[in-house]
Order: C-alpha cells, then sequence, then structure tokens
C-alpha cells in the first residue's frame, strides 16, 4: 500500500500545483509567485516521501538495549 499513498499524494499535489498555476493573479511578479509555490509544493512533498519511504523500510535494523547479549 506504501506505493498507493506515494502516488495518491503526488496525484493530489500536482491538482493544487495547476490550480495554483491558473489561479495566480496577473502582474509583474506572477512568474516568481509561480515559481516559489511551485518550489514550496515539490519541496514539502520531495521532504514527505523521504521521510515517508525511510521510515517504512529502515536501512538499519533498530536494536533492543535492555536484552542481555549472546555468548
Amino acid at each position: 500500500m506504501s506505493f498507493f499513498h506515494i502516488v495518491i499524494v503526488a496525484a493530489v499535489v500536482a491538482a493544487i500545483a495547476a490550480v495554483a498555476w491558473f489561479v495566480m493573479p496577473k502582474g509583474k511578479n506572477q512568474t516568481l509567485l509561480r515559481t516559489a509555490v511551485l518550489l514550496t509544493l515539490t519541496c514539502c512533498y520531495l521532504m514527505w516521501a523521504i521521510t515517508y519511504l525511510a521510515q517504512l523500510h529502515p536501512l538499519i535494523k533498530p536494536r533492543r538495549s535492555d536484552l542481555r547479549s549472546e555468548y
């Protein structure tokens, strides 16, 4: 189910980006505002996806410290 979460959230972020692209007010700062919004959405999505995947498949197995070591 992890792959579907990544795809669903990516689709939601893409939809928000598309709405933001067309709703952005006209003016001399339109390009700057579009860039800021799209970069913010992209960075937030990437941070979420990396954190989600890192917790889903950790590289190192957790080790309990309260167990006696075996000889």
